[in-house]
């Protein structure tokens, strides 16, 4: 076995060097805690992450018959529907603007990129305490009352919810550079040739282009995108935590499924069984959306 794992000559030694300690890590932190996960989905284990005595589905039922958990999925829900397309857009337009850059385009990428080495717990706390913070003195409200508004307590008002505005400007602030770079790699690789012919059939630059030329070439890269944004979206933790927790709690209101899993299995209860079925329930959820994308969108199917 060991002969053939290093081939003829040691001459896989090298690479097994190279890769052993990343495939070890990946073994021992990623599919030994998520094969765990899924073992303790069977079991009632509270307070503790060793199994006790087996209790089949019931944990999924708990888990899929908690009002709270359905609710977190709406969550979600309102959240994508938010950040999926303002990300998109946003990443869209500055890729394009950074392209058509004469001078200076690796300045503005690399601006523009820089939030995403940000922490999103410093950025929410940035949010929460400096800019929406609900007193007079915060950024938004100092900014209101510049045009004679009142002061807004952003993160506790449901009516209008004001704290959508919060959690998806600090999300669009994080991540919108680093998808911008991806886009901006699929506009490098359309080809001049097709706007130079555009051109001499009489296209006009701008909106014809985008529409007719950019828009299409930029289909695989749009694609991934999307799907990422959606999947990430799933795993909205950190923010929602750090902007809306406060002494007393997490309030019932815009609760993402992450926030309701940290709560179960290292709340109050300490649930851990129907904690890891919440999570197997929402691996399932992220693992059926993103084939059902991909699908729709074809990705992966050959032109014709």
């Amino acid at each position: 076995m060991l002969a053939r794992l290093l081939g003829p000559q040691k001459r896989n030694l090298w690479f097994w060097i190279f890769t052993g300690p990343f495939v070890l890590g990946l073994i021992v932190f990623t599919y030994v805690p998520l094969l765990w996960s899924i073992t303790l989905s069977f079991f009632d284990a509270r307070n503790t992450v060793t199994p006790t005595h087996f209790v089949g589905l019931s944990n999924y039922a708990t888990v899929l018959g908690d009002s709270a958990f359905t609710s977190s999925l709406l969550t979600f829900a309102v959240f994508s529907l938010f950040i999926v397309p303002a990300t998109y857009a946003l990443s869209l337009g500055l890729a394009l603007m950074v392209h058509r850059l004469r001078f200076a385009r690796a300045f503005f990428r690399s601006v523009f990129f820089l939030p995403t080495a940000c922490s999103y717990v410093v950025a929410s706390l940035i949010w929460k305490m400096s800019i929406f913070n609900g007193v007079r003195f915060g950024l938004a409200n100092t900014v209101l009352r510049w045009f004679g508004a009142d002061p807004v307590a952003w993160l506790s008002t449901t009516h209008p919810p004001w704290y959508w505005l919060v959690i998806v400007t600090v999300r669009l602030w994080l991540q919108a550079g680093f998808y911008m770079v991806l886009l901006l790699a699929g506009l490098q690789r359309i080809p001049r040739t097709l706007y130079e012919a555009a051109a001499v059939d009489g296209a006009r630059p701008g909106w014809q282009t985008f529409r007719y030329i950019t828009f299409p070439q930029l289909r695989a890269t749009s694609v991934a995108v999307v799907l990422l944004l959606v999947i990430n979206a799933f795993q909205a933790f950190d923010e929602f935590y750090n902007l809306l927790s406060t002494a007393n709690g997490y309030p019932p209101y815009a609760r993402p499924p992450l926030v309701y899993l940290y709560y179960v299995a290292l709340g109050q209860g300490q649930q851990l069984g129907v904690g890891s079925a919440g999570a197997v329930v929402l691996a399932l959820i992220i693992a059926i959306v993103t084939v059902a994308q991909a699908r729709w969108f074809g990705l992966g199917r050959k032109e014709a």
